[in-house]
């Protein structure tokens, strides 16, 4: 998937309003992305009209992950976008 096609389901009916889940994936790596390097690439500071986080995980080591899904449960639980 590109950035194009991220931006362009978020123009969907079907998903306005909806919150923006990011797993910062393989953190236990050597050389992996911070928050900021992974915003610009994503160019999620461009999003405005829904909430979005970066969680940063290792999959492996079972990181974030549960932090991750708390963080989503309780943004649509308080109304999301």
């Amino acid at each position: 998937m590109t950035i194009d096609d991220l931006y362009f389901l978020f123009q969907e009916e079907e998903l306005k309003g909806a919150v923006v889940l990011v797993y910062a994936n393989k953190q236990d790596l050597p050389g992996a992305l911070d928050d900021a390097a992974v915003t610009e690439a994503l160019e999620l500071h461009k999003i405005k009209n829904r909430q979005w986080a970066i969680f940063k995980t290792s999959a492996i080591k079972g990181e974030g992950l549960f932090e991750g899904l708390d963080w989503l449960s309780n943004t649509l639980k308080s109304g999301g976008s």
